[in-house]
């Protein structure tokens, strides 16, 4: 669900980085009342899930790949908008060093994955899972179901915004400028792949995630869960930075997955599609930007396999700087704002 650069007009792109700037600004006036100095680690450790585990590409019908997100776990630990900033931020990472999406489609991507599907997730899974208690097993079913939903609403609304492409833009011979595809083609391919392996690998994941925090760290579920407003924030256990560290290391699993996933192609997987052209506007935008690792592999290394946990080690350090430096500047400004007033 990464859009790369040149599938969006820069006016589809403009409307979608608009979308997403309130909840943006938003989720940082909410994250003012609850930066601890336990929050902060806790939010970029659950940033740094989501991009690890995306990072983990799976096969999906039709010779395409496809990935879990993580927004769902993260919204029902965190609540939605601590969940929109650290997805936000692990998605901005990926574009700009590892050229995982694109810089134009970052608003789009944002608004797909952290802000779309952390608020589905939560809001179903606060529903289902009703006054249950902490370590019911129907907060499991809820976590899993609300993954499941979630991640397909996502898939959906990438499917829509790249299906419009080719129905508002087109060239004077009729063929479109970004990206080639209709609606007809683009949400069905969007929602095979994850109504079945990607929606189904997120909600087992969320809901094992779940059940497993559930007898380790229930204190960690309390907080954003419903089941007592206004609890401390707990310690993160120990487990849960070497379940991190395990998933670094199970990253090279994402390259044993045949193909691309779908719409993410680059110039020459387009060629091979048939249509006859490459897209102009796909032409014109696609190498706005050159990340540093792209594909998340280090050339120098010879070896792609180290190269992917390299980078996956490199990525996950990069989030916590970020998000370590948002709750800094954060803590700083409240503090400042409250000797003034």
């Amino acid at each position: 669900m990464h859009i790369p650069d040149g599938y969006l007009s820069p006016a589809t792109a403009a409307v979608m980085y608009a979308a997403s700037l309130p909840f943006w600004y938003r989720a940082s006036q909410k994250i003012k009342t609850l930066v601890t100095g336990r929050l902060v680690p806790l939010i970029a450790l659950f940033a740094a899930v989501a991009f690890v585990i995306q990072m983990v590409n799976l096969p999906l019908p039709g010779g395409t790949t496809g990935h879990a997100v993580g927004s769902a776990l993260a919204a029902i630990v965190l609540g939605p908008w601590a969940a929109v900033l650290a997805v936000s931020v692990a998605l901005v990472i990926q574009a700009l060093f590892f050229g995982d999406g694109g810089i134009l489609a970052i608003g789009a991507n944002v608004f797909n994955m952290a802000i779309a599907m952390s608020f589905v997730a939560y809001l179903l899974y606060r529903w289902i899972s009703g006054s249950a208690a902490i370590t019911s097993s129907r907060r499991v079913v809820a976590a899993a179901i609300a993954g499941y939903i979630s991640i397909n609403v996502a898939a959906l609304l990438t499917g829509i915004e790249l299906g419009i492409q080719p129905m508002l833009f087109r060239d004077a011979a009729g063929r479109a400028i970004y990206f080639p595809y209709d609606l007809s083609v683009a949400i069905p391919a969007m929602l095979i792949g994850h109504l079945t392996i990607a929606g189904a690998v997120e909600a087992v994941a969320t809901g094992l995630v779940v059940a497993w925090m559930q007898r380790t760290n229930p204190e960690l579920l309390e907080t954003f869960s419903g089941a007592q407003p206004g609890a401390r924030v707990a310690r993160v256990s120990r487990w849960a930075w070497l379940g991190l560290l395990a998933l670094i290391v199970l990253t090279p699993i994402g390259l044993l997955a045949p193909g691309t996933a779908w719409g993410e192609w680059g110039r020459s997987e387009l060629e091979q599609l048939g249509l006859g052209y490459i897209p102009a506007g796909f032409d014109h935008w696609s190498n706005l930007w050159s990340a540093p690792l792209p594909g998340y592999e280090l050339a120098a290394l010879n070896n792609s396999t180290l190269g992917y946990i390299f980078s996956a080690v490199l990525g996950v350090a990069i989030v916590f700087l970020a998000i370590l430096g948002i709750g800094w500047l954060v803590a700083r400004w409240t503090r400042g704002h409250a000797q003034t007033t």
